[in-house]
């Protein structure tokens, strides 16, 4: 099977990533498994925006609930095994786009983002007013889970390296299931309608099911990260939920370019190496806690200066029409066949 520029690009970099524990300090693997779990959680929201154009400020409650969900299902005095708890991140991810997607996705444009950030707003608020997963001082996760065949470890997430290593292998699955999905008539599909949802209508295509199933899926994929993002800082608190963080994953879809699932890696990657740098007190002194102004100011010249994105430095931000709509007509002809 030949593997394509891109396909080669995001091997080297998810190899890159696995050998950091080798060559690295504890310092740079922690910030590089931040990076990989906001990756997961910026490819989960490039399926909306980026493949079927639906802009999300809710996506932070999937993520959240992926979150609490490990915290809250984890025993407290031993490891939890390790698929009962990611199924359960995984379903309840899913579980919450699906319920309200059925109702958000009747609306469009501004009308879509507001009811994805209400009903955001509205998990927030379930988790920081009430006792449901321990109100405003959040939950914490003792143990991270194991996962044992008998009597037998495949490998033990309470090392440092294993857990490094599981994370990334997220990462790989998440990106290759999105770059998989891109190119299949599901995909086709979603680009129809993003490009434009009434022509999709006129050749025969009901995208109401095409677009519940990828918001859906997305939530997954948020719950996924979530789960990681649990697992990694042992602590989770109703803040997952806010508005800030969904505002924080779109910049990163943003900012790395829409037009592939690499650019939402790579947006990613960006912001969180922007945030470190500028909080760095070692750097800007006592200007570091001001770290918000000069923070805003690079994202504004970034988005300015590559209007594709990160991706577009090196050709991947661009796809042309004809290859977007040429999967499109061949699924069309093949349903009217």
């Amino acid at each position: 099977m030949k593997i394509s520029a891109v396909g080669m690009a995001a091997i080297v970099v998810l190899l890159c990533l696995a050998l950091l524990p080798w060559v690295a300090s504890e310092y740079y693997v922690g910030l590089a498994q931040r990076i990989v779990i906001y990756a997961v959680f910026a490819l989960s929201l490039q399926l909306l925006v980026g493949e079927a154009g639906l802009v999300s400020l809710g996506h932070a409650a999937p993520f959240g609930i992926g979150a609490y969900a490990a915290a809250l299902l984890s025993p407290a005095s031993a490891a939890g095994p390790l698929l009962p708890l990611l199924a359960a991140a995984l379903a309840g991810g899913a579980a919450y786009a699906l319920a309200t997607g059925a109702l958000a996705l009747r609306t469009r444009g501004v009308y879509f983002i507001m009811v994805t950030l209400a009903f955001a707003q509205m998990a927030y608020y379930v988790f920081h007013d009430t006792k449901v997963g321990g109100g405003s001082d959040g939950a914490y996760l003792y143990f991270r889970p194991e996962w044992r065949v008998g009597g037998w470890m495949p490998f033990d997430l309470a090392h440092a390296t294993s857990f490094h290593l599981f994370v990334v292998a997220c990462l790989a699955l998440a990106w290759g299931l999105l770059a998989r999905l891109r190119h299949s008539p599901f995909g086709a599909a979603l680009a129809g309608i993003r490009i434009n949802e009434q022509r999709m209508r006129a050749t025969g295509f009901s995208t109401f099911p095409y677009k519940l199933v990828a918001y859906t899926l997305a939530g997954a994929l948020a719950g996924l990260a979530g789960f990681l993002y649990a697992l990694k800082d042992g602590f989770v608190t109703p803040e997952l939920f806010a508005w800030e963080q969904s505002g924080l994953v779109l910049l990163m879809v943003i900012l790395g370019g829409m037009a592939r699932p690499g650019g939402a890696v790579a947006g990613a990657a960006a912001l969180v190496l922007m945030q470190e740098l500028f909080q760095s007190e070692a750097l800007f002194g006592d200007y570091a806690r001001h770290w918000h102004l000069p923070m805003g100011l690079a994202v504004i010249l970034l988005v300015a200066l590559l209007p594709r994105g990160l991706a577009g430095l090196i050709g991947l931000g661009r796809v042309p029409r004809a290859a977007r709509m040429a999967p499109l007509a061949d699924t069309a002809e093949k349903s009217h066949a």
